[in-house]
């Protein structure tokens, strides 16, 4: 299972992205990835491992306002460095995230091949970026779009080009892709958990549709071209229903066989009201207000005296 985290804006992407990562862990992964658009073009940093690893390995004054970041769950290629995401083309210009499966990516690989074009990894990914950067125009928008129609697969993608430093281009196909709206910034992330720290309002995007993602618009279209009306959904349940899953993951309460371990389960509570959520439309951060404990009360019937003693 993988993870995409997505930011366009003001502030500085690193930390957003990073912490967008560590709330997907719960997901699995093998390999850890940044791509920020920095002066001299789009940087990648990426490598096999944890999310702490690769945030460690990652240059004092690394920084830049519109970023990608993805974990790894290796199918095309051994769990590695250079199978690790982004992704980018051949020149560097094109860094490509992406979850799920390009399942015609050998016959595309063999074709680019044909065409002189030397890949760097045995990834499916790689696939996706060499076949955009391939596309001769000037709108990414439109060299995602051609270059999925010729895709057979699954994907959730997400698309930076250095000719571009201000868009990231996103779309999807049977792999989750959610944008996230915020005050003059826009995030991206294919988990709700990775989005309710930063903002409430989200469009979910369908199979078949891309985005144009800047920091203060978006637009979203068909594979055809064709306009696509999307209306903000709420994330707050949405959010804290993943945010309890992801608890549950991290703090390891699952078997193997789906169970709830039971020397780790956590001990029920006599409290049944849901916690309170704080939140205006279009504000940038959630908090959970959880309720008091419950105190427990003993019953006249069940108080005791103690023995007397003779």
């Amino acid at each position: 299972m993988c993870g995409i985290v997505g930011y366009v804006g003001h502030q500085n992407a690193v930390p957003i992205l990073i912490e967008g990562l560590h709330r997907l862990e719960y997901r699995g992964y093998d390999s850890a990835g940044l791509a920020l658009h920095r002066k001299h073009g789009i940087e990648v940093h990426k490598r096999q491992g944890k999310v702490r690893e690769m945030e460690a390995s990652l240059p004092k004054r690394f920084a830049g306002v519109v970023g990608v970041g993805h974990t790894r769950w290796a199918t095309h290629g051994v769990p590695s460095d250079e199978n690790a995401h982004p992704q980018t083309d051949a020149s560097g210009r094109v860094a490509v995230v992406h979850n799920g499966i390009i399942e015609n990516a050998h016959e595309l690989r063999v074709q680019l091949e044909a065409r002189g074009v030397e890949f760097a990894s045995e990834t499916d990914t790689e696939v996706l970026a060499q076949l955009i950067a391939a596309v001769e125009t000037d709108s990414l928008e439109e060299a995602v779009r051609t270059a999925l129609r010729s895709v057979t697969g699954t994907y959730g993608i997400a698309v930076m080009d250095a000719r571009h430093p201000e868009q990231i281009v996103v779309a999807r196909n049977g792999s989750p892709v959610i944008l996230g709206i915020g005050d003059k910034e826009m995030f991206v992330a294919s988990d709700a958990s990775a989005l309710v720290r930063h903002t409430q309002q989200a469009i979910y995007l369908d199979d078949g549709e891309i985005a144009v993602v800047e920091a203060r618009a978006y637009r979203v279209t068909t594979l055809d071209a064709a306009p696509s009306a999307k209306q903000p959904t709420t994330l707050a349940v949405v959010a804290f229903i993943m945010a309890l899953i992801a608890l549950v993951m991290q703090q390891k309460l699952i078997t193997d066989d789906g169970s709830v371990s039971k020397d780790r389960a956590p001990t029920p509570s006599t409290h049944t009201e849901p916690p309170t959520w704080s939140a205006t439309p279009g504000s940038s951060s959630t908090t959970a207000a959880p309720p008091p404990p419950a105190r427990s009360r003993a019953s006249p019937s069940s108080r005791r005296r103690p023995p007397a003693t003779r």
